[in-house]
């Protein structure tokens, strides 16, 4: 899978959310009650494969060492191939060129897939923070990264394309 950066506003990114929205309406049975609101100065990450973008997800900075993985979607047909776990740890790459260390993230109660995939990522669940403290369904979690010069990549990593720089 091809990762690019791509601005809040590219079209395949927003068939995605749209996507992801529909898909999280239906988890949840409308419960929730998250409705997406695009952050312009989130850092966008979509994956393509044969020309099609296939998965998505966000860097969304909370304060000089924090960042918030936000929009991890992968497509349903492209589910089981190891691109959502792909796409995290290339929003993680792209949290640390940015000198951010400390990861956040929240998701659904109702999403046992997306909370495997955090905690086999290495993600440990903390108390809800921020938007989330008063969202009955919120799970959120942390994850800590070692501190690199923001140049080389840590092992593991997925390579990501030079338009992040």
């Amino acid at each position: 899978m091809l990762i690019e950066s791509r601005a809040s506003s590219d079209p395949e990114l927003a068939a995605l959310v749209v996507a992801q929205q529909r898909e999280l309406r239906e988890a949840d049975g409308g419960l929730d009650g998250q409705v997406f609101m695009p952050h312009d100065d989130a850092r966008y990450l979509v994956g393509v494969i044969a020309g099609r973008a296939v998965a998505c997800g966000a860097i969304q900075t909370l304060d000089r060492d924090t960042a918030e993985v936000k929009r991890m979607y992968v497509r349903p047909a492209h589910r089981g191939q190891g691109l959502a776990r792909q796409m995290l740890g290339a929003l993680e790459e792209l949290a640390l060129r940015a000198g951010q260390t400390v990861l956040r993230l929240e998701t659904g109660s109702y999403l046992p897939g997306a909370i495997q995939l955090y905690l086999s990522s290495g993600y440990v669940e903390i108390p809800a923070y921020g938007e989330y403290t008063s969202n009955p369904y919120s799970v959120c979690f942390e994850k800590r990264q070692p501190a690199t010069s923001g140049r080389e990549r840590l092992p593991g990593r997925a390579e990501v394309t030079a338009s992040l720089g």
